[in-house]
């Protein structure tokens, strides 16, 4: 039991700062353009299956091919805002992305199943299945590799956020778009970016996510969401210290319950600290009471 909930808790430290790395994408965009992205949990799914191509007919290494996958995901992601999001305009704009970031994610998921099929999919490499012995159990190399990608990319984004030019033009956009037009600040190119850099981590997660989940296929995106809203609300909408926060505690107490309890009450537990939590503080971990200036 012992070695168990070592296992759980290493595990769950290690593969939540995945999680927080896909949940701080997906609270970058809500931060900047007030929105939610419904369909982040598909597009960690298409970075998957991205490496999966990579890795299987061009034989890259799995992080080599982030090399490839992560400016693909940029890509998609300015695509994304350009022809979903942007158009949408008036008092209805955040309803109405809610509707067309959910129709984006039925057509990726569509694709993908015309693609791949139903299928599930596993990414691997000799890191993936070998690793040392830590604690009286093996961890493979993937977990300590992904952990520490995750934190330099979470870093990464921290450093741009707030020691960096176009970093204090997001968090002034973040704070007010009026008042970002009127210092000018081009508001629709921020949030092409943001909105971009939000969905280029999808890829690094993709990957982790697609060699640690025990497989996955295009219908995984919507247990994804599920999950990374619940961490980006838990942790404070807009808040990427919150999401980090929450990720790690959340994948960590899920791994626990299900040794000390039951696998089918962990998914339960993962959603009940959700409610526990923001009945007590509605704005999330670390979250702000006040909203922001539109």
């Amino acid at each position: 039991m012992g070695r168990q909930l070592s296992e759980a808790i290493v595990d769950g430290i290690l593969g939540g700062s995945v999680y927080a790395l896909m949940a701080v994408g997906l609270t970058l965009i809500f931060g900047v353009l007030d929105i939610i992205n419904i369909a982040q949990g598909i597009l960690v799914v298409l970075g998957g299956y991205l490496s999966y191509v990579l890795s299987v007919h061009l034989h890259l290494d799995l992080f080599v091919g982030l090399l490839v996958t992560v400016p693909a995901m940029f890509i998609v992601g300015v695509a994304i805002q350009w022809a979903f999001i942007r158009p949408l305009r008036g008092r209805e704009r955040t309803s109405m992305s809610l509707l067309a970031t959910y129709a984006v994610a039925i057509i990726i998921e569509g694709i993908l199943y015309i693609i791949f099929g139903s299928n599930y999919v596993n990414l691997s490499a000799s890191y993936t299945t070998t690793g040392p012995k830590i604690f009286g159990f093996y961890l493979n190399y993937i977990y300590i590799y992904g952990f520490l990608m995750a934190l330099v990319l979470v870093v990464g984004i921290y450093y741009t956020l707030y020691r960096t030019q176009f970093g204090r033009t997001i968090r002034a956009t973040m704070q007010d778009h009026t008042a970002a037009r009127i210092v000018g600040i081009n508001v629709n190119r921020v949030q092409a970016l943001t909105f971009g850099i939000g969905v280029a981590v999808t890829a690094a997660g993709g990957m982790v996510f697609g060699a640690t989940g025990g497989g996955f296929n295009p219908n995984t995106g919507y247990d994804l969401i599920s999950r990374l809203l619940a961490i980006v609300i838990l942790g404070g909408l807009g808040s990427i210290a919150g999401a980090m926060v929450a990720a790690i505690f959340m994948i960590t107490l899920e791994g626990v319950v299900t040794v000390l309890w039951s696998p089918s009450w962990s998914v339960v537990v993962f959603y009940g600290a959700l409610v526990v939590v923001l009945a007590f503080r509605p704005q999330g971990l670390l979250g702000r009471k006040a909203a922001r200036a539109q």
